[in-house]
């Protein structure tokens, strides 16, 4: 009989285990000696501690899943329960023991960051459920749409939940893009029209600033311009392409007229401006008659620069009021002369002047004589009232004095 520590030989060829449950029967050997057998199931037993060894190294630094680590826990810990291995199966039972611990302890670690990474989806995808169904109403159609798109992406990072849970949210941030994505059409079928709307409107104002470009008529068309001009802001903006075509054929219909009206009036007003330099010569002629000395002289004078003057066409029309006024002053000035001269020269008017002139003569002098009298009597009063009359009709003599020799009188 053979024997070491864990395990024995009897001479029947049976070998035994040693265990703290006492011994237990490993297996019949017939081959060879006991030596050889206890050598043969103590090698398996370095195999299952080796095998063990490389397990829990697995179980400690690899990802391996508890299902797979409990199903090689198994097939070990059925080698050691049915003791076929010489060796220490209670401490190999034991390391078996704290490793079922370990991977049970793993599992609900992961257990528990599975159910952590789910809350954590489930959140993030309520989020951006949110922002879809918030994006949905919004009309910034460029800036929302690729933010959708973005979600999307987002969405498709992140893990699945439960298929309930998971088809409900989906359900409503499909929603919202398909919501968003009807309004964006519909926004844009309708801004589609009003271009083509714009367009029709604009062919036909393009047509009418054409069919005008040859006009000569400055005034009513360089008017009816400015109300085209208003019309095509009006009108809004057709398709892009159409209208760049549009405004070109426009704009080159307007710059046609501005163009010739321009080069008209430029030399509109180099001809004005020379009118302007030839009736500055004539009104400074006329000022020249002044004051007047021989009325005959000037009139005929006058008369000669005037024609003159209105034979020459219009001047700037800022410069107008100036020269107009100085023409007009001077012609005021021989209306006057010739006025005065008509009142010194006319019988009937001197006649007048004479008779009122004597009148009034006639009743100072009475006056005079009143006031002395009433002195002379010691009626100071009524030599006052009577002086204060005196001093009126001595005023109104003076100045029928003074028109009187107007007259040459």
């Amino acid at each position: 009989m053979s024997s070491d520590p864990w395990g024995r030989v009897d001479e029947a060829g049976t070998v035994y285990v040693r265990t703290a449950d006492g011994e237990k029967v490993v297996g019949s050997w017939q081959a060879g000696s006991p030596e050889e057998a206890l050598a043969y199931f103590e090698r398996k037993y370095d195999g299952l501690v080796v095998e063990t060894g490389l397990l829990e190294r697995r179980v400690r630094t690899t990802d391996l899943s508890s299902k797979d680590a409990m199903t090689a826990i198994g097939h070990i810990r059925e080698q050691v329960d049915q003791h076929h291995a010489v060796g220490d199966l209670d401490a190999l039972r034991t390391r078996l023991d704290k490793l079922v611990t370990v991977v049970e302890q793993r599992r609900e670690e992961r257990k528990a960051a599975k159910a952590k990474q789910s809350e954590e989806a489930r959140r993030a995808k309520e989020e951006l459920v949110a922002e879809a169904e918030e994006l949905a109403g919004s009309e910034q159609w460029r800036v929302a749409g690729e933010r959708l798109r973005a979600l999307v992406d987002t969405w498709k990072g992140l893990p699945r939940l439960d298929r309930k849970t998971d088809d409900e949210l989906w359900h409503r941030f499909s929603h919202a893009r398909s919501a968003f994505s009807k309004r964006r059409k519909a926004h844009f079928a309708a801004l589609d029209a009003q271009r083509e709307e714009a367009r029709k409107i604009k062919e036909r104002l393009v047509t009418e600033a054409q069919a005008l470009s040859g006009s000569t008529d400055w005034g009513p068309t360089a008017a009816r311009y400015r109300e085209l001009m208003a019309e095509w802001k009006a009108a809004g903006r057709a398709q892009r392409d159409a209208e760049e075509d549009l405004w070109n054929r426009f704009r080159g219909a307007q710059d046609v007229f501005f163009q010739a009206r321009s080069a008209v009036f430029a030399e509109r007003d180099a001809e004005q401006r020379e009118n302007l330099t030839r009736k500055e010569e004539l009104v400074a002629e006329a000022e020249k008659l002044l004051p007047v000395t021989d009325l005959k002289a000037a009139r005929a004078a006058f008369r000669s620069v005037n024609e003159r003057w209105e034979a020459i066409g219009h001047v700037p029309r800022d410069a107008r009021p100036a020269i107009e006024g100085r023409m007009q002053a001077v012609e005021r000035a021989l209306q006057e002369s010739e006025e005065a001269e008509w009142r010194r020269t006319n019988p009937e008017a001197r006649a007048r002047a004479e008779g009122l002139t004597g009148q009034l003569q006639a009743a100072v002098d009475k006056l005079r004589g009143q006031v002395d009298a009433a002195r002379a009597a010691g009626n100071n009063a009524k030599a006052d009232k009577l002086a204060r009359e005196l001093e009126g009709r001595q005023a109104l003599l003076d100045q029928a004095l003074k028109g009187l020799h107007e007259f040459g009188g």
